[in-house]
């Protein structure tokens, strides 16, 4: 603990409101936007999988996951450093009421602000698989996952690890959370296979359009703590990052709900929320280094993109990515990444910051590139050996019947709706 640090209650009051922003994100966001996306025999299969991840990750973060993050034992002790953090804050040992860090704010208030960050990014990959999963395959997938996937990436990007040294910039998790999750999402819909009655190029309907939009307004709000917090300030940082999401989101919403108006002659409520969705998701790696000019780019190259992904790509490979989960978090964390490495300016670094190709420094690209692709790898890698390991101790596909007659009543005993 650095004893010339006091307790700043600005920074604290702000960090206390945007971790219950991130937390609104996993329950009930992403319950109500995916739930609402599915049919509504399998509505209460996506609440059940948010909720056991609220609780079940939440617990193994507290004990080990924030400590493997964001330990310093390590320290010091070479290969060891730059790949996980140790086991030095097991249990939070040594972290007391009066331990803060470097911007003031209580250690116990970030061991909890990024506790959020650890539950919604297995929460993003349910849409990948939706509808035909066992819940018991889910579980054990999620709880692996988040050891060896996502506490050993988180600790590459923001703890000291050798993405960081590298000099990697992901400012809100572009890499360790939405790359992350968007393709482990594409390699569990790819190992899965596809739902029976699904036809490539024919989307399967989604029963509640309005909790798709309650969703996606849930995860726009919560955004502003997801980026606007990862700063750990309230201060001038926090409030351009606070711009640059919104103005990134609303730029994909339009450029999607155009194209969609275009392309099918309609301008619906699922596309524009799904536009948000990946502008919400590109913004994220860059808000802490971007402008409001570079944001109106990212919001409308991401959406032109992702759009591209869902509608043409998608339909023509054939893989079932039930909720484009891979199509939007995993496409849009690739677009994010790297732009950052072409947007990134001084004008909000400040002096000595980063800055992107666009202002003259190619290296930073070539960062965010290489930072990129390994975190596609590992990712990937990881997520098909995990697979592997589940399905054959567990199962993870569920039968043909309870695939037709819904995940609700089957694995959980209980219906969404009175009929």
């Amino acid at each position: 603990m650095d004893t010339s640090v006091i307790l700043d209650s600005g920074h604290t009051a702000w960090m206390i409101v945007a971790t219950l922003l991130v937390f609104m994100m996993t329950i009930p966001g992403i319950a109500l936007f995916y739930g609402g996306l599915v049919r509504q025999k399998n509505m209460l299969s996506l609440v059940m999988q948010s909720l056991a991840i609220a609780g079940v990750v939440s617990i193994l973060w507290v004990a080990f996951g924030y400590s493997l993050a964001f330990g310093t034992g390590y320290e010091g002790s070479g290969f060891f450093k730059y790949g996980i953090g140790g086991f030095d804050k097991v249990m939070l040992n040594g972290i007391g009421l009066d331990t803060l860090t470097a911007t003031g704010i209580p250690e116990m208030l970030f061991v909890m602000f990024q506790c959020m960050f650890a539950l919604i990014t297995p929460a993003l990959i349910l849409g990948a698989f939706a509808e035909r999963v066992r819940f018991a395959g889910f579980l054990c997938f999620t709880v692996l996952w988040s050891i060896l996937v996502y506490m050993p990436m988180a600790h590459w990007v923001w703890g000291g690890g050798f993405l960081m040294e590298m000099g990697a910039v992901d400012f809100a998790g572009g890499t360790v959370v939405h790359i992350n999750a968007g393709v482990a999402a594409l390699v569990m819909a790819l190992m899965v296979g596809r739902r029976k009655d699904y036809r490539a190029g024919r989307p399967i309907t989604p029963h509640n359009i309005p909790f798709v939009f309650l969703g996606t307004a849930l995860l726009w709000l919560g955004w502003f703590g997801f980026n606007a917090g990862s700063g750990l300030a309230a201060d001038g940082l926090a409030a351009n990052a606070f711009l640059v999401t919104h103005i990134a989101t609303c730029m994909a919403a339009v450029t999607w709900a155009a194209i969609d108006w275009a392309v099918n002659k309609k301008c619906t409520t699922v596309g524009a929320c799904t536009g948000a969705v990946a502008g919400l998701v590109a913004i994220t790696p860059a808000a802490g280094s971007v402008d409001l000019f570079g944001a109106l780019c990212i919001g409308l190259i991401t959406s032109a993109v992702c759009f591209w992904m869902v509608a043409v790509v998608k339909p023509k490979f054939g893989y079932d990515d039930a909720l484009d989960a891979f199509g939007v978090h995993g496409v849009g964390g690739i677009i994010g990444s790297v732009l950052t490495g072409v947007f990134a300016t001084r004008f909000v670094t400040g002096e000595d910051g980063v800055q992107g190709a666009l202002y003259g420094d190619w290296n930073q690209l070539w960062i965010q590139i290489a930072a990129t692709v390994i975190s596609m790898v590992f990712s990937a890698v990881m997520t098909f050996v995990l697979f592997k390991v589940v399905d054959k101790l567990v199962g993870i596909r569920v039968d043909k019947r309870v695939e037709e007659e819904g995940l609700d009543i089957y694995e959980h005993g209980e219906s969404a709706y009175d009929l």
